[in-house]
């Protein structure tokens, strides 16, 4: 019997001892690493023993078991989610499996205001660490993504939605430019779905003037008057004037410093919309959802002019006599 009582004893001591061990090891912060930052990547369908050795092989906990073992005894092996991880700093084995819980996956930001260019989203995307120029250029020619939209369109100009994305680190850069298009899509089907009169328009013409209203105007509650501006006078066959086209078109020649000077005005491009009359071939700059909206439901006006008051507003005209008087009262005699 002393035999069995002492191994009874020696029993619940290794009990205690491992209790303590695997508690310890959980609750113990670790990182063999430590001033580097690891990226570990959880495969789909990946089981817990092989969570645990990516872990083990990045340095990231100090051995599979403790882990394991409190994976199985919480029931949570099939919530741990995939994706990319980022460690910087050490993290105990609760720590690490409640943000596999949580998916607290590794991604990038960028934010892309409205109003760029496509060739100015993609250097944005890049600065943000997102992809190579040159693949985020060659997916611009992916016109096949709006052919439903733009059968004539020759890149992903206009088409681009200003939003601000998360991406995974390794997402490739033709899946961050098919996004922004998806995004576009879903935007407009939206309004598509509030404004009735959207499903007789055609959406490259939108697109277009939608650009044109961005660049034109700041003044979320001017749009609609921009719009309408743009709308009546392409009703009566009037060249639509718009600065920001010219200044598109100097741009891609690279003659643009910033100024549009009287010899420019005479320049010969599709996009000065200064010599000809109707719609430049395509969108100048990707819009966003409220220029958007503006073009499909512009105001209802008589104006067939307008210029800047050099505050961030117009002054909207019916007629070129009192549009000359507010070139005159806004524009000739402001500070160069």
């Amino acid at each position: 019997m002393r035999w069995l009582l002492l191994l009874l004893c020696m029993l619940a001591l290794a009990a205690g001892l491992t209790f303590w061990w695997v508690r310890s090891e959980l609750e113990t912060p670790y990182y063999a690493l430590a001033g580097e930052e690891i990226f570990v990547e959880i495969p789909k369908g990946a089981t817990t023993g092989r969570i645990a050795r990516l872990l083990e092989e990045s340095g990231i906990v100090h051995g599979t078991l403790p882990f394991e073992i409190y994976v199985r005894w919480k029931g949570l092996a099939r919530q741990l989610q995939a994706g990319e991880y980022r460690f910087a700093d050490s993290s105990s084995p609760i720590e690490i499996v409640r943000r596999l819980v949580r998916g607290d996956v590794y991604y990038r930001s960028v934010t892309i205001p409205e109003g760029l260019t496509a060739w100015d989203t993609i250097e944005q995307i890049h600065r943000a660490g997102l992809g190579s120029l040159q693949r985020l250029g060659e997916a611009l020619f992916k016109t096949e993504w709006i052919k439903d939209l733009d059968p004539r369109a020759k890149t992903l100009e206009g088409y681009l939605f200003p939003e601000t994305y998360r991406f995974p680190r390794k997402v490739a850069p033709e899946e961050i430019i098919k996004a922004m298009v998806d995004q576009f899509k879903a935007t407009l089907a939206k309004l598509c779905s509030e404004y009735p009169e959207c499903r007789s328009r055609d959406a490259a013409m939108v697109v277009t003037l939608a650009s044109m209203v961005e660049k034109e105007s700041k003044s979320l509650e001017e749009r609609p008057l921009v719009a309408s501006v743009f709308i009546n006078r392409l009703a009566k066959g009037m060249p639509l004037a718009c600065d920001p086209t010219l200044i598109y078109a100097m741009k891609v020649a690279g003659k643009y410093d910033g100024n549009i000077s009287k010899a420019d005005l005479a320049m010969r491009s599709p996009y000065n919309t200064y010599l000809h009359s109707g719609l430049p071939p395509g969108p100048i700059a990707n819009p966003g959802e409220d220029s958007l909206r503006a073009t499909i439901s512009p105001a209802r006006t008589a104006y067939m002019y307008f210029v800047s008051r050099n505050d961030g507003t117009h002054q909207f005209s019916r007629d070129f006599k009192t549009h000359q008087a507010a070139v005159a009262r806004f524009q000739k005699n402001r500070p160069r």
